[in-house]
């Protein structure tokens, strides 16, 4: 535990409105938190640094449950690292997001009537700045909203020039160095975005179709294969079989008929087949299928596409001009008419991917792209973690990251559109291909044309950790800031981000990882654990609760929430809670300061505090060293449980309340305890402040005339503890909490006054008398005292006289009518549970919540019996 770090200070106003209204000064204390540049980074700094970068949110993106969830996280870990003295960068900015913003824009151009290719392509990318200039980037406010502590002056967007240099540098390194390479194979084509996508932005998911067998050949020769997309039989070339496949020897090497066309196909003998599967014989469409293409390849096959960009048919012939789906019926149709259909399955319920940005079904299509050879980088990426040099966490999901770094295909990086960073590649007259670096000139001259293509947008947003920082120049935040201390990121992007990242950085940093530790986290459900979709119904918008709670309650909500790699519930109910949370604070700080608790001034010495002063500093300093261990493994729900418990628990329904009497009495005790109290609602405050930034900020500065908590000294465990006095307020706690729980059981109302006798004297607890008997609303017991009921509690006794207070015979009446109905509850659930019959038949969750009731009735049963053992007899 530190002193205040502000300290001396001016004697703070104890003055605070009497409710937090969240909406009245978030905003205004964001402001002033960036108007002081409290959250930006100096490279020239002495201190330490600490490093976090923004996964980049889409330029069409807002803030999301995921976003509001990841954001909370980071902004903890950096306003702690702050408050412990180091130089801490956040980096903001956003990601042009290639596909998705070019989608945006000429959405808008529709409606006016207009394509792309009626703007050309120049007039279209300024059309595309001119969007991002008005209507992009809205994030950046709501990022605001949410209490982010980046720097501002900092900010990035992965098509600013700076970054745009970095590309074409990276890519011209990787150009030279023969690790990317252009070649016609098979990528993923949507249709509707008219490009080629990754594997990783393919969705895949269940869907009705028609599985359709169909005979191939005549006679002798018949071959009956199986497939789901028919109308790619008229690009068939082969007909694959295992080599050791008796039924099928006598056919390989042999052409069978392709129907529907003129042309007859070799079958082929390949080890890819199972002759498990289906048939056993499987349609070969090198063209159109990237298995196809492989057994193409090793047989020599031509790859004939049958397909336009549009999917609509090409190939010659009565189908030409149809779209793909149409051709399937027409196709079928056709074969049936032949007698070639031997079997139709529908529905056929079977995988199907669709792209991640519009959901068109994406079609296999050969074409030629550009490629990254991942295997050396990817290479480096999986040793990286193997040596240590940099940490997963949670550590289980190391073995995901390396099935996918361990077997990475080569990346296909090239996209079919006009919004992104241009491939600097330009080809001349002659078949010239020359690439070209930053500071170097294009080609000239009449016939030299640069590639159409543009950059996949993971290939800049893998340079983000050090693009951000002035690579390729040596620049002075580079030298500071680089590699990053931790990254904060979905286990989702594991492979779409975060893979490329470090085979980048490894690459472009000299064999540097660009962090040294991953933390992963979990997606955002719904209260019921389910996944958050618009089709569902069930998505929300973080700035409706932001606007209903304040922020503060989203962020606990989203923190308390957060273990490692675990998706995460959450629903309106805990953020009202949460919200409760933020006014319990408020309320008790507000009660502390009109009693007088202040910082000023060092501790008084241990000699002179009560037990319960010693009590809670020593279970102040054991939440601070328990929290800074949390934050070191990155247990965010359990670092903001343990605040939650401690300072809604111990610090305001214990301290608070067993401190009061000593703060009415007045004198040297009083002063103590006020001491005392300002030392622990400081250092809970500063505990609670990265997660809920914005309440903790008014409430410290107004208790300590501070001027921001953002910039206080993060407390640290002095190490003291003192066992005895913990030991004897828990003995206090017990008192007070049975006797609570049995005045609850015999129905007596919070406030109602009950005579007691409390033989303490003598004890340790005899100094808390007064409190407990405040606490527990117990009257001296007087001349005329009937112990009608006596609770032996942790070695004492406290005998109470209800006498007056309570009818004991109608409570006795009341009891024994619950303990009856407790019993035969009992008795049908045992009934029930005995019938070997029943239980044969009954469903699991029908007998488990048979067995919940007996629980229950058992629970039920003793508690009544107990409460009419401690009732009178008259």
């Amino acid at each position: 535990m530190t002193e205040n770090s502000q300290q001396p200070q001016p004697a703070p106003t104890t003055e605070l409105p009497t409710q937090y209204a969240p909406a009245e000064v978030e905003g205004k204390l964001y402001e002033r938190w960036v108007e002081r540049g409290y959250f930006e980074a100096d490279a020239k700094s002495e201190k330490p640094p600490y490093t976090v970068v923004i996964p980049p949110p889409n330029v069409t993106g807002s803030l999301h449950l995921g976003h509001a969830f990841e954001h909370t996280l980071i902004d903890a870990l950096t306003r702690r690292k702050r408050m412990q003295g180091y130089e801490t960068l956040w980096q903001p900015g956003m990601d042009h997001a290639g596909i998705a913003t070019q989608n945006v824009v000429e959405r808008e151009l529709a409606k006016e009537g207009k394509s792309r290719h009626d703007l050309g392509r120049e007039a279209f990318v300024e059309r595309v700045w001119q969007w991002k200039a008005e209507s992009g980037g809205q994030i950046s406010g709501q990022m605001r909203r949410l209490g982010d502590a980046v720097a501002w002056s900092r900010e990035r967007f992965t098509m600013d020039e700076g970054l745009s240099q970095a590309v074409q540098t990276i890519f011209k390194r990787l150009y030279d160095d023969e690790l990317i390479y252009r070649a016609e194979r098979i990528i993923n084509w949507c249709p509707r975005c008219l490009t080629a996508i990754s594997d990783i932005e393919v969705e895949y998911q269940d869907d009705d179709g028609e599985l359709v067998s169909m005979k191939y050949g005549d006679g002798d020769d018949t071959i009956v294969v199986a497939t789901t997309r028919a109308e790619t039989m008229l690009g068939d070339t082969a007909v694959a079989v295992h080599p050791e496949d008796e039924r099928y020897k006598h056919l390989i090497g042999k052409q069978v008929k392709l129907p529907l066309t003129d042309r007859s196909i070799p079958v082929v003998a390949d080890e890819h087949v199972d002759p498990e599967f289906g048939t056993g014989a499987v349609k070969v469409t090198p063209a159109h299928d990237p298995n196809d293409f492989e057994i193409g390849q090793r047989h020599d096959l031509p790859a004939i596409a049958v397909m336009d960009e549009h999917a609509v048919i090409t190939a010659h012939g009565p189908f030409q001009g149809l779209d793909r789906l149409e051709a399937r019926s027409a196709i079928v149709a056709a074969l049936r008419a032949e007698g070639r259909i031997v079997a139709e399955k529908r529905p056929y319920v079977h995988s199907v991917g669709h792209c991640s940005r519009c959901k068109t079904t994406i079609e296999p299509r050969l074409s030629m792209q550009w490629w990254v050879k991942v295997g050396p980088v990817a290479k480096a990426a999986g040793d990286a973690v193997r040596d240590g040099k940099v940490k997963i966490h949670p550590q289980e999901m190391e073995k995901r990251y390396f099935d996918w770094v361990d077997n990475l295909h080569d990346w296909c990086i090239s996209r079919q559109l006009w919004w992104g960073h241009r491939i600097p590649v330009w080809y001349g007259p002659n078949g010239e291909v020359v690439c070209v670096g930053p500071d170097e000139e294009a080609p000239a001259g009449e016939g030299w044309t640069q590639d159409n293509d543009v950059l996949d947008t993971w290939f800049s947003s893998g340079l983000w950790p050090f693009s951000t920082l002035g690579w390729p120049e040596r620049t002075e935040s580079l030298a500071k800031f680089y590699p990053n201390s931790v990254l904060v990121t979905g286990y989702d992007i594991l492979f779409f981000w975060v893979a490329r990242m470090m085979m980048f950085g490894l690459y472009a940093m000299d064999g540097t990882p660009p962090f040294h530790t991953i933390a992963l986290h979990g997606m955002v459900r719904d209260q019921n654990g389910k996944k958050m979709s618009k089709s569902f119904g069930n998505v929300v918008n973080p700035l409706d609760w932001m606007d209903k709670y304040g922020s503060d309650a989203l962020r606990f909500t989203l923190a308390r929430g957060a273990n490692p790699g675990v998706d995460v519930p959450i629903g309106e109910d805990w953020v009202q809670g949460s919200r409760n949370f933020a006014n319990k604070i408020w309320n008790a700080t507000r009660f502390a300061l009109m009693n007088g608790a202040t910082v000023e001034g060092p501790l008084p010495d241990a000699s002179r505090m009560s037990s319960t002063d010693r009590w809670i500093l020593s279970r102040l300093n054991s939440v601070v060293a328990e929290v800074d261990a949390y934050y070191e493994d990155y247990q965010f729900a359990k670092l903001s449980d343990a605040l939650f418990h401690f300072a809604w628990d111990e610090v305001f329904d214990w301290y608070v309340e067993l401190s009061k009497t000593t703060f009415q009495a007045g004198g040297e005790a009083a002063e103590v305890s006020k001491r005392v109290l300002g030392e622990v609602l400081d250092v809970t405050l500063r505990l609670l402040h990265p997660v809920v930034p914005f309440v903790t900020e008014t409430l410290w500065t107004t208790l300590t005339g501070g001027e921001s908590v953002v910039i206080a000294e993060w407390p640290a465990d002095s190490g003291f503890r003192d066992a005895d006095a913990e030991r004897e307020i828990e003995t206090v706690q017990s008192v007070i909490t049975e006797v609570r729980r049995f005045r609850a059981d015999q129905g007596l109302q919070p406030g109602q006054r009950v005579p007691a006798r409390l033989t303490l004297a003598g004890s340790p607890l005899a100094a808390h008398e007064a409190a407990v008997r405040q606490l527990l609303r117990l009257q001296p017991e007087g001349d005329a005292f009937q112990a009608t009921a006596t609770l032996p509690v942790a070695g004492f006794e406290v005998a109470l006289d209800l006498s007056g207070v309570i009818d004991f015979a109608a409570e006795r009446k009341r009891l024994a009518k619950d303990l009856a109905a407790a019993e035969k509850e009992k008795a049908q659930a045992n009934a029930k549970l005995g019938n070997e019959a029943f239980l044969a038949k009954a469903p699991d969750n029908v007998v488990d919540k048979i067995r919940g009731r007996l629980t229950k009735a058992d629970e039920d049963i003793t508690r009544i019996q107990s409460q009419l053992e401690k009732l009178p007899q008259a």
